[in-house]
């Protein structure tokens, strides 16, 4: 509307200043004397600009026909084309014109605009595969999906264009949520050209995403053959789809397979903990307790985990808490100045009933980085030492408000996650979580102390005059497991496997 008044304006301003000009040049004078062949004539001065404006037509009109002539020469001397060509130019000009604007309506966000000089391009330059393209970008623009998915398909039919138009119909799935469909067209996508990196990210993000873990692992294939990825990213990358493969086919009862893909997890990255852990385990299936025993110290050099711990403990279940504490001995001592070495130590020694050794391997680590378990590992040596109630408290109290230690976190949104996935549940990001410690801990609920009696448990008067000895209570199975403490029956510490 404002534009169509500002037309009609512009229109009145044009008609006012000619009328003002015709007049001005009326009254200007008596004009010019020319005299040809004897003869006087006078020409005015508004008669002088009708007669320039007339030269520069026929100037004009001159030119056009001698282009004309040539083509015509050009046709006579075998060119069939060159007449037809003379017609088109101006079309084409026109047409080129258009989609120039197009493009540029285009890059300022003018979708509609766009949208219509594409339509005008097409009519003069019969280019589909221009044409076509700017209009269903422009119709994404304005918001038409009708009509930019019918821009999309009419590329389609063209060579040239298919890929375009798979890859514009995948982005309008993918926003509309049309998973199944979006994997297909990102199938098509990618056999088009497999070199291309935004159409492979695409589909292993759909295929992990849809646990289509084999496929998934031959697009990842195809990210490195094409260089679109490091080497070293690839073996870790694929070790993780090897994992997830392994799980879905342990819970398909295809033990075989699931043996297999968790052995080459393992063997891909040895550091990837749920890898060793799952390959220790399959081992041990196996009867290859020095198999699983390589595993777990091979992962433990590197990534210091308590599942690890866990699944050492379980290559020999019936060993008494003497025999593990000096079996585990090659295992603590690759990395004796770590923090989870330091707690794994002490609680070997508390499951020995060696409460003074248990105090030695923890060291400071109460004071330098109390964790909920180390806290609950000092008030297990407090106890087993017999002393009194209200240090055990202590401990216990400083335990339910300190952090939990590393846990598995999401290297892009910090979402904390119980246990290791492939895919972040919070952004779905493939293989970004990292067994760390939250960038601002982790904060204990405000009311949290009031659960203390609940844990710890009323301790009458004669509980006070018989402190009972120190239990440990042995995890299922022969895993290593944080202490409980029981008094009278009561259980006066929680413990049981950190599995944060």
């Amino acid at each position: 509307m404002l534009w169509s008044l500002i037309k009609i304006l512009l229109f009145i301003a044009a008609i006012a200043g000619m009328t003002f000009g015709a007049d001005y040049l009326m009254n200007a004078g008596e004009g010019i004397q020319v005299i040809v062949a004897g003869k006087e004539y006078l020409i005015g001065p508004l008669m002088m600009a009708i007669s320039a404006i007339v030269l520069i037509g026929v100037i004009w009109g001159v030119f056009k026909l001698l282009g004309l002539l040539m083509a015509s020469l050009r046709f006579l001397n075998g060119d069939e084309t060159a007449i037809s060509r003379y017609f088109d130019r101006n079309r084409e000009k026109r047409g080129y014109e258009a989609l120039s604007d197009g493009l540029l309506a285009l890059a300022s966000g003018e979708g509609r605009v766009a949208m219509a000089k594409a339509t005008k391009a097409e009519r003069y330059l019969n280019k589909p595969e221009l044409t076509n393209l700017i209009s269903a970008q422009a119709a994404e623009m304005a918001g038409d999906k009708k009509k930019a998915e019918e821009a999309y398909k009419r590329l389609l039919k063209d060579d040239k264009t298919r890929f375009v138009g798979v890859r514009g119909i995948l982005k309008q799935k993918l926003a509309a949520g049309d998973t199944e469909t979006a994997i297909l067209l990102a199938e098509k996508a990618f056999a088009i050209k497999p070199k291309h990196e935004e159409t492979q990210n695409t589909l292993l993000r759909l295929q992990a995403n849809s646990e289509d873990w084999g496929g998934a692992r031959k697009t990842l294939s195809a990210k490195l053959k094409h260089g679109n990825l490091p080497r070293d990213v690839h073996r870790r990358r694929d070790a993780v789809l090897a994992l997830s493969e392994a799980r879905n086919d342990m819970l398909e009862g295809k033990l075989s397979k699931a043996r297999e893909a968790a052995i080459e997890a393992n063997r891909l990255s040895p550091d990837l903990v749920p890898a060793a852990v799952m390959a220790a385990q399959m081992n041990m299936e196996m009867a290859k307790p020095k198999n699983s025993a390589r595993i777990i110290k091979k992962a433990w050099a590197v990534n210091q985990h308590p599942d690890l711990a866990a699944a050492f403990a379980k290559i020999n279940p019936d060993e008494t808490p003497k025999e593990r504490l000096k079996r585990f001995k090659t295992l603590t001592r690759l990395k004796p100045a770590h923090e989870e070495t330091k707690m794994l130590l002490a609680e070997l020694n508390i499951a020995a009933k060696d409460f003074p050794s248990a105090r030695k391997a923890l060291g400071d680590l109460v004071e330098t980085n109390p964790t909920v378990r180390s806290l609950t590992i000092m008030a297990a040596i407090e106890r087993g030492e017999g002393s009194e109630d209200h240090a055990v408290r202590g401990w216990l109290t400083n335990a339910l408000t300190a952090s939990r230690g590393p846990q598995w976190i999401c290297e892009h949104c910090n979402n904390i996650h119980s246990e290791w996935v492939p895919i972040c549940n919070g952004c779905e990001t493939f293989d970004s979580l990292s067994w760390t410690v939250p960038e601002e801990g982790e904060v204990a609920m405000p009311d949290s102390t009031k659960m203390l009696p609940l844990i710890v448990g009323a301790i009458d008067d004669k509980l006070k005059e018989d402190i009972p000895e120190t239990e440990i209570i042995p995890e299922e199975e022969g895993g290593v497991q944080e202490p409980e403490v029981v008094a009278d029956g009561e259980v006066v510490m929680l413990g049981g496997k950190n599995k944060q």
